[in-house]
């Protein structure tokens, strides 16, 4: 499908400023150098909803990747061959002005305003990649996908990551979130150092804010764990282990 950009209306384009003014007051000094100057790259502007086209052209020049117009949530094996083939799948619906605080299906603020700008970091882009290329070696296996489902969470939804001695925000799970935004970086939020067992024992949380977070050092670092990713989860495959969305990992036998 394509974005049908004339099809937006007045009140699109205004939910989309709002949600970007709301967003660009708290984000500065606290998003990650790589996503803020993403927002550049990408050009976005306030006053409109971006145009797939033209984030397109200058992602293409950066990373390779695409934005690939999708008309919500999709399964997990269109989803994970998208990714493979550097597409980043986009819903192109935005929620309404009722819907400014809460939705329950991601739309396109978070898609786009929360992970395309990142879309334009080498490595981040490595990691994804990579990611989505296991995940589909295991897409018939439910514990697999759940464990892939656990590292994408903490890492490009929910991820963090130090820069100069700070801790900033990359995932975009809270950069699309003004309240997550916020508390995440908060003295009682949990930081725990980035470690790939510790996050594929830890289930996650959809409906409210994360317990915990855990802090890369590097998107390189985050490129580099998938070798380390690949053998425990290949590991537990071989070991029966059952993984289920909410539980903690279970040995079968």
């Amino acid at each position: 499908m394509q974005q049908n950009y004339e099809a937006y209306t007045s009140e699109d384009h205004k939910v989309w400023s709002l949600l970007y003014d709301e967003q660009m007051k708290i984000l500065p000094s606290r998003a990650a150098k790589a996503y803020l100057k993403g927002i550049e790259t990408t050009q976005f502007e306030r006053e409109w909803i971006p145009k797939f086209t033209t984030i397109n052209k200058e992602l293409k020049a950066l990373t390779g990747w695409q934005v690939y117009a999708v008309p919500g949530l999709i399964d997990n094996k269109p989803f994970f061959e998208l990714l493979s083939q550097k597409q980043f799948p986009a819903t192109t619906w935005l929620r309404t002005l009722a819907q400014l605080k809460y939705i329950e299906e991601p739309d396109m603020f978070h898609d786009v305003f929360g992970h395309v700008p990142l879309l334009s970091e080498p490595f981040f882009c490595q990691f994804l990649n990579g990611l989505s290329a296991l995940a589909l070696e295991h897409i018939d296996n439910p514990s697999a996908i759940e464990l892939m489902a656990r590292i994408y969470w903490y890492t490009i939804e929910f991820g963090l990551i130090k820069e100069d001695g700070e801790v900033k925000i990359y995932g975009a799970g809270i950069l699309s979130s003004p309240g997550e935004s916020v508390s995440c970086l908060e003295p009682t939020a949990i930081h725990l150092d980035f470690d790939v067992q510790l996050v594929l024992s830890t289930p996650y949380i959809k409906d409210t804010f994360q317990g915990q977070y855990f802090v890369v050092e590097s998107y390189e670092q985050l490129s580099n764990s998938l070798k380390e990713l690949k053998t425990l989860v290949e590991g537990y495959i071989a070991q029966g282990v059952e993984v289920k969305e909410g539980e903690p990992l279970s040995v079968l036998a």
